[in-house]
C-alpha cells in the first residue's frame, strides 16, 4: 500500500510541475484563450513525462549504487 501512495504522489508532483511550468512558459509568451490552453496542455504533458522519466532514471541509478 505505501508504494501505491508514493506512486500516486509522484504522478501528482510530475503532472503538477509540468502544468505549472507549461503555464508559466505560455503566459510569458502571451498565450491566452483556447490556443494558450491547448499549448499549455501539450507542453505540460511533455514536461510531466520528462519529469517522470528523469525521476525513474534517478531512482534506478541510486538503487544500482547500493
Amino acid at each position: 500500500m505505501p508504494s501505491f501512495i508514493l506512486r500516486l504522489l509522484a504522478i501528482v508532483v510530475c503532472g503538477g510541475g509540468g502544468a505549472l511550468i507549461a503555464w508559466l512558459i505560455v503566459s510569458s509568451l502571451g498565450g491566452t484563450g483556447v490556443g494558450g490552453g491547448i499549448a499549455s496542455a501539450m507542453i505540460g504533458m511533455v514536461l510531466a513525462v520528462l519529469f517522470w522519466v528523469g525521476g525513474t532514471a534517478l531512482i534506478g541509478a541510486l538503487k544500482r549504487d547500493r
